[in-house]
């Protein structure tokens, strides 16, 4: 069964940029060698991910790339705004509000701690309930 895991972002570092937490989630999937897609709200989200990304931790390297390249499939970590369609991978991080389309088994949804992205995030919980996806919460 799929699982649907909810950060709510709470530390200070995390408030400040809930990307940060973004970024440490991909780098715990490439540790395990988990390609991950990461679902970006627009276009300028999805830049500011690839470029913090390569800044964020001096010692990482997580390679990654913005969809819509030929080499898609053998990145580690792929960024898809919207209107670029990739691949299905199993696991996913969600930044959208709303929940996502295609076969997943695992996805991460990252909640930053402002209250219209807390509503959002129930709105996304009780989709999930629905379509038969266990839920999880985690503060951060």
């Amino acid at each position: 069964m799929p699982r649907a895991d909810f950060y709510l972002i709470d530390k200070p570092r995390f408030r400040e940029q809930p990307l940060l937490l973004v970024c440490e989630l991909a780098k715990k999937a490439f540790a395990t060698q988990q390609p991950v897609l990461v679902l970006t709200r627009d276009f300028a989200q999805a830049e500011a991910l690839d470029e913090l990304l390569w800044a964020f931790d001096e010692d990482a390297f997580i390679p990654h790339q913005l969809a819509g390249d030929d080499d898609d499939a053998d990145t580690a970590v792929l960024i898809a705004p919207p209107g670029i369609d990739t691949a299905d991978r199993p696991l996913l991080i969600n930044l959208r509000e709303t929940c996502p389309p295609g076969r997943y088994e695992r996805v991460l949804e990252v909640v930053a701690a402002d209250p219209a992205e807390r509503d959002g995030s129930r709105v996304r919980w009780r989709e999930y309930q629905r379509l038969g996806v266990a839920v999880s919460k985690f503060d951060m």
